[in-house]
């Protein structure tokens, strides 16, 4: 698609600026912003996750008239009167990582959740030798992730009789959350054998904390981002479910670009997810600045 003459104003809204999804995020919107030519105004609260001031911030935008909304939003209903309000005033509202609830978008990209939560548990399960138990760290208690996340790691329990999740501590999608609650599932639990981290930040964090106690056990994590990556080759991860929010960003604007161009988008686009361990993190072993930007043609056909 050929650059737009018009300089299309984007306001894109990510939930925190500590996970380094969600730093991949605002650079994959940069980026192919910069390709056409528009400007984006990053809109993120100083708290992580925080649902007033994520509202707040888009009552902001909305008093800006962007041409176009790009948001992950923090709450799955909470912002609905005000998105509503854009909507009826003719701002498209584009969604990545993921969606609110009794709300229609013009396009969603993301992946499967439950699904990609499954995949990477049976990934760990596999090497368990034979079964063990399991903990897990889950995200935020009100992120729209975290409920489908947390049952695809149950489903994959549930379909072999040798492993058994005992215990679980919210993470909160952060180091620091994985860190505590790894800590404590650490004194909790003579046994564990493997954890499952609804992401690569509470791994990482869920890491420190092993190694505070002199214990090693096998993690898995979701994003593979650029740190996560480093600890699969480093030994430390065993693998992590590349749910890429950098590249969700990039067909968000990709779409929204298409959109204030007159074009039909697709309202729903679902990346594949794979799992990356030491046999093929070398294709993922770059920093958000140098991972390639994502083809529109490779994920919506016609």
């Amino acid at each position: 698609m050929a650059a737009n003459a018009r300089r299309y104003r984007l306001a894109v809204f990510t939930k925190n600026r500590k996970n380094p999804a969600y730093v991949g995020a605002r650079l994959g919107a940069d980026r192919v912003a910069a390709r056409h030519g528009c400007v984006v105004t990053h809109y993120v609260p100083d708290k992580p996750d925080d649902v007033d001031e994520q509202h707040a911030l888009l009552e902001a935008a909305y008093a800006e008239r962007p041409d176009a909304l790009l948001i992950a939003p923090a709450h799955a209903t909470a912002l609905n009167g005000t998105l509503r309000r854009m909507q009826a005033d003719g701002i498209p509202l584009l969604c990545f990582v993921s969606r609110p609830e009794e709300i229609s978008s013009t396009c969603f990209v993301g992946s499967d959740d439950r699904a990609l939560a499954r995949g990477i548990a049976d990934y760990l399960f596999d090497r368990l030798d034979g079964g063990g138990d399991v903990v897990t760290l889950e995200g935020h208690p009100i992120a729209i992730t975290t409920a489908p996340r947390a049952a695809g790691f149950r489903d994959a329990a549930r379909a072999r009789k040798s492993i058994r999740i005992v215990d679980s501590r919210p993470g909160y999608f952060l180091r620091d959350g994985g860190h505590a609650g790894m800590t404590e599932l650490l004194a909790a639990q003579p046994r564990i054998d493997g954890v499952l981290a609804a992401n690569d930040f509470m791994a990482l964090g869920a890491l420190d904390a092993m190694r505070e106690t002199g214990r090693k056990i096998q993690i898995v994590g979701v994003n593979a981002t650029p740190e996560g990556v480093q600890a699969i080759k480093a030994g430390d991860m065993l693998a992590s479910a590349s749910f890429d929010a950098m590249k969700m960003a990039c067909l968000g604007v990709e779409a929204a670009v298409r959109v204030l161009s007159g074009e039909r988008v697709p309202a729903e686009i679902l990346l594949p997810v794979e799992v990356v361990d030491r046999t093929n993190c070398a294709a993922w072993d770059l920093p958000y600045e140098q991972r390639p930007l994502p083809e529109w043609s490779a994920y919506v056909r016609g």
